[in-house]
């Protein structure tokens, strides 16, 4: 690993905890809205992201005050919708899919049986899915245009 691959995930890493930290309000529970989830389109210019997103969700979660199944398992969700951004980066409009998909499956079940959250399951896929969707589907995409210009400048040659 290259300095400026370390680098990158850290500067990743510390984005998400900071986002998470700000929007902490929304950021936990059964309806949540992640705005730090966006950066999981990252990996598709640079794959420092997956280990800085990785990290950066294990730290928000825990400064969030998350138990360790939620520590653990969404941490997991985003490291694997960060690997699954990356493999389908030639694929530009396939790229939010993977954090959307990984978080609405993995989440529901740490908010269900880790918190033991009150609700019916069905709804936190729904609302769990629904934010994924908005913030990265949306923002995510908004982030990918608007850092597509730059990236060199950015990521450098990422691959």
């Amino acid at each position: 690993m290259s300095v400026k691959f370390i680098t990158q995930a850290a500067v990743i890493a510390a984005i998400y905890v900071v986002l998470v930290v700000i929007f902490n309000y929304i950021s936990f529970g059964p309806v949540q809205f992640r705005i730090a989830e966006a950066l999981t389109i990252l990996p598709y210019f640079t794959p420092a992201a997956i280990p800085g997103l990785f990290v950066g969700c294990i730290i928000a979660n825990i400064l969030g005050g998350a138990i360790v199944w939620d520590v653990v398992f969404g941490s997991i969700a985003t490291l694997i919708g960060a690997i699954g951004t990356y493999l389908l980066r030639k694929h530009k409009w396939l790229a939010p899919v993977p954090p959307i998909v990984a978080n609405t499956i993995i989440v529901p079940f740490v908010l269900k049986f880790a918190y033991g959250s009150e609700g019916m399951f069905a709804m936190f896929f729904v609302t769990v899915g629904a934010g994924e969707i908005i913030v990265c589907g949306i923002i995510g995409m908004i982030l990918l245009y608007a850092l597509t210009p730059v990236r060199h400048v950015i990521f450098g040659d990422a691959e």
